[in-house]
């Protein structure tokens, strides 16, 4: 790593209608070294990077960028990839039915006159594959790819471009513990061959591995740069330079409570799913009490989410055989409406794509999954509608300047909360989390753990299948391991540790 700055930002604002997001941030990347930004959901770090790659162009914000001392006013993104700066989003955009090769050059075909080169094109793509350390045929179609590998192709078309600064927002928040490993190996391989990289991300375990500095964005300012080689960057100290206050532990303590009044029985549970031809889910039998947080864990198509939308009504028209009982009475649920009349919820573990509609507002989308208790003779009560979206954005903190906000507008933190308020107002007694907080920053965590920590206070179920081992052992009362379509095992938490749970996890 060089003492030489690639990249400064001075004094960057950026503000919308009614809202500063970048109230004057300034920093500094060294060349050749791995910087990470972290701050809650809503800090302007996004913001921050659509300024620095010309989604924001000059003349929309105020302040300077310099790119090796030199000042640049990029008006668009092709302006700051001429200028050799790549961004990666969370949202990954790759045209499904291309192929890699055809997705890598998108934009910037390699060209023989006026025609396409496509040998040069391949030859090329496959080069790119190797930088990468993917061995996948070029030809293959990117529908077909895990999405750790669709990372990796991502990565490799903005090495196609003779990057020298490469963005990556969120690298990680889909990838399972293998694919995450290997991209920070290639993010230490292309620090060592000159690239410098800029890391958005909000799991602080991952920074401590692969960051040299890292600087911390609250409520749209720089608060702090840390340098790793002075052990500055700890996690301790980054959520306390997030937040503005100590977190002692993220996982707010909770009175362990037993009770024996079993609210939810699954007895010998086969589920087939035709679209794949094949047994998803085999003779799983568990039980959830009142008041208590279970946990299941499990690796990445273990059969975790497909048994939870089972439970839910079962949407996606999978052949369910097995016993179900609810508060002692037995249930069959064809549909989501009957699940909910039972008292059930499921919160889908992808808020953008299943569990909000993004272009209406906060009010629209909290009340969505209960409008018929707010209607009267087929008329919704607007001003009910409005009290009810009200109480939840001040009792979950969600940070909008107003109910008609578009959910769009909302950090991930504050999207979540209310895809929990509109599951909230249906009244559940039996409340499915999946993936609860995955994406949003360790503030909005802690938010929720103490959200659902009062819920089962109050005498509500929760499930919560959860990738995050060290939030399964923080959060549950008991833990079930699902593998392959089985659960392998069932622990207390006190019997429960990470290598226990790998261990059933790998079972079949």
């Amino acid at each position: 790593m060089s003492d030489n700055v690639i990249l400064e930002m001075r004094n960057i604002t950026k503000e919308f209608p009614g809202v500063k997001a970048l109230d004057n941030i300034s920093f500094a990347v060294k060349q050749g070294e791995i910087h990470c930004l972290v701050g809650e959901n809503g800090a302007g770090k996004s913001t921050l990077m659509k300024v620095l790659s010309g989604v924001y162009p000059h003349g929309t914000y105020s302040g300077d960028i310099y790119l090796n001392g030199e000042l640049q006013r990029f008006n668009s993104i092709r302006d700051s990839e001429h200028a050799g700066i790549a961004i990666i989003y969370q949202e990954l955009a790759l045209i499904p039915e291309l192929s890699v090769y055809e997705n890598i050059f998108l934009g910037n075909e390699i060209r023989k006159g006026a025609r396409v080169d496509w040998n040069e094109t391949i030859r090329r793509a496959g080069e790119m594959l190797q930088k990468v350390k993917l061995d996948v045929n070029p030809a293959t179609k990117i529908v077909e790819l895990s999405v750790g590998k669709q990372q990796l192709i991502e990565i490799a078309k903005a090495l196609s471009r003779d990057i020298r600064l490469l963005i990556l927002d969120e690298p990680t928040s889909a990838l399972n513990e293998d694919d995450v490993d290997n991209l920070l190996e290639l993010m230490r391989t292309l620090k060592q061959q000159g690239v410098t990289l800029i890391m958005i991300s909000h799991k602080l375990r991952e920074i401590m591995r692969i960051a040299d500095s890292v600087t911390v964005i609250r409520d749209g300012r720089s608060i702090i740069t840390l340098d790793a080689s002075k052990g500055e960057v700890t996690e301790q100290a980054m959520i306390k330079h997030m937040v503005g206050r100590e977190i002692d532990n993220i996982y707010p303590p909770r009175a362990h409570k037993r009770s024996d009044e079993v609210v939810l029985e699954v007895d010998n549970w086969n589920v087939f799913d035709p679209a794949v031809d094949r047994t998803i889910l085999k003779n799983n039998h568990f039980t959830i009490k009142r008041g208590e947080i279970v946990g299941f864990a499990g690796l990445m198509g273990s059969g975790r989410t497909e048994l939870a939308l089972s439970l839910f009504g079962n949407p996606l028209g999978y052949k369910v055989n097995g016993d179900m009982m609810v508060n002692g009475q037995k249930a069959s649920f064809h549909h989501p409406q009957q699940a909910m009349n039972a008292g059930v919820a499921y919160v889908s573990e992808d808020r953008k794509r299943n569990g909000l509609i993004l272009i209406q507002d906060v009010r629209e989308n909290t009340t969505l999954a209960n409008l018929r208790s707010l209607a009267s003779r087929g008329v919704i009560d607007g001003n009910r509608e409005i009290q009810v979206a009200n109480n939840y954005k001040k009792s979950l903190n969600i940070k909008t300047p107003t109910i008609q906000q578009k959910v769009s507008n909302l950090s991930g933190g504050n999207q979540q909360k209310v895809s929990l308020a509109k599951w909230l107002f249906v009244e559940p007694n039996i409340l499915i989390l999946d993936e609860p907080t995955r994406g949003i920053d360790v503030g909005a965590k802690f938010e929720i753990y103490t959200l659902m920590n009062q819920l089962v206070e109050q005498g509500m179920s929760i499930i919560m299948i959860s990738s995050e081992l060290p939030e399964v052992l923080g959060m549950s009362d008991r833990v079930y391991v699902v593998s392959a379509g089985e659960i392998t095992g069932e622990l207390s938490i006190a019997e429960a540790t990470q290598e226990r749970i790998m261990q059933l996890a790998t079972l079949n």
